[in-house]
């Protein structure tokens, strides 16, 4: 028998238009799924904006005020994908209304904010899920098997990236991103947190780490309205006051040794997102822009091995939920149908499947450690037991 499940999106940019494409598909990707999405209520506080979601996208209700969510009955679960600022707020109270939680990274601005929003949600026996969507993509879960089923050895070394050019323009609009008070971190909240989370998923623990940071546009224009996305603005200028660029070294707890490194203002790179693991009888590389390939290296050569391209297929991960047969592409959305999916199963079966608010808080104490690094310039170990 198939429930329903009234859900909410309160927050309703690029990222809220995600959630809800994900909620309309999930039934179509994974008909066996014993709970169903309604769309109840969406809330947004620009004018207009929920309304115009609510006709486009078959929302019950709209309203400029979420607290009006969490106190609406008919819903269930909801989607926080609202400015970081307003992470923390939003989840507690919405864990608190009984309502599970699907959040975007990072989780509030500190690891004390997504700590709180975590507590919250176990204290009320809520499920959550978070926004590491990276962690979703069959090849990278293929790669987390290969690595601990010791096709490649003991794992010696990890390099994680992140590039991506959202905010290289100059005339890129100095929205609530590029300001401590409602954006917290730069590059590390927006991007780096998912760095963090991969290298996790795939090494395990990050004991301690060293990282530098860099501002290279350090002053944008003021917006004069609302903004959606990375829009240009030509108004007076203000100040960028967190950090475009971000270099860091780790150190597993395994004894692995890793660098993962982001920028936002990176000309010429577009999403270009990915790792390469090495051990010491093999190595597995992944890009995100080509997301269903994955090279891998393993036998007993050493020395000139060759490395192979992997196409995923059914059987790995979640692949045959959307394509029959290798190499056929998926995409970005896709990823967020599976984590849509996966929420929605945490939520009916009572224990959690994907990526958690634990998950959230682990990232976060990796970027609060970075942060205390780049001011100090020294070693930084990572909160134990985050």
């Amino acid at each position: 028998m198939v429930d329903t499940l009234g859900v909410a999106v309160v927050g309703f940019g690029w990222m809220g238009r995600v959630h809800t494409q994900a909620y309309a598909r999930v039934a179509h990707h994974y008909p066996a799924l014993a709970l169903r999405p309604e769309l109840v209520a969406v809330a947004e506080d620009v004018p207009g904006r929920a309304e115009e979601a609510a006709a486009r996208f078959g929302f019950a209700s709209a309203t400029r005020d979420w607290r009006e969510v969490a106190a609406d009955p008919r819903v269930r679960a909801v989607s926080i994908t609202a400015p970081n600022f307003l992470h923390r707020e939003i989840g507690v109270a919405m864990a608190e209304a009984g309502k599970h939680i699907w959040i975007e990274k990072p989780v509030g601005l500190t690891a004390e904010d997504a700590r709180a929003v975590a507590d919250a949600a176990a204290k009320a026996g809520v499920q959550s899920a978070v926004g590491f969507n990276y962690r979703n993509a069959p090849a990278v879960e293929t790669a987390r098997d290969l690595i601990a089923a010791g096709e490649i050895g003991t794992v010696t070394h990890v390099r994680v990236r992140l590039f991506s050019d959202y905010a290289a323009h100059p005339q890129g609009a100095l929205t609530w991103r590029y300001e401590r008070e409602r954006g917290g971190s730069g590059v590390l909240g927006d991007l780096a947190s998912h760095g963090a989370d991969l290298a996790r998923f795939l090494l395990g623990d990050i004991a301690s780490l060293t990282a530098d940071t860099a501002i290279f546009v350090p002053e944008r224009a003021r917006p004069t309205g609302a903004t959606a996305g990375h829009t240009l603005a030509t108004g007076e200028l203000g100040p960028v006051e967190n950090e475009d660029y971000v270099n860091c070294l780790l150190r597993f707890a395994s004894g692995a040794r890793g660098v993962l490194e982001a920028c936002r203002v990176s000309v010429g790179e577009q999403n270009n997102y990915g790792f390469e693991v090495h051990g010491t009888k093999g190595a597995v590389f992944w890009d995100f822009r080509r997301m269903g390939e994955l090279g891998v290296s393993r036998g007993t050569s050493y020395q000139d091995q060759p490395v192979s391209t992997v196409y995923v297929g059914p059987g790995d991960g979640e692949f045959g939920s959307f394509q029959p047969g290798a190499a056929n592409a998926m995409a970005y959305d896709d990823l967020k149908v599976v984590e849509a999916y996966r929420f929605l199963r945490s939520v009916a079966e009572g224990v959690p499947h994907g990526a958690t608010l634990d998950d959230a808080v682990r990232s976060a104490a990796v970027l609060d450690a970075m942060a205390r690094s780049a001011l100090s310039g020294a070693w930084v170990d990572v909160a134990a037991g985050a």
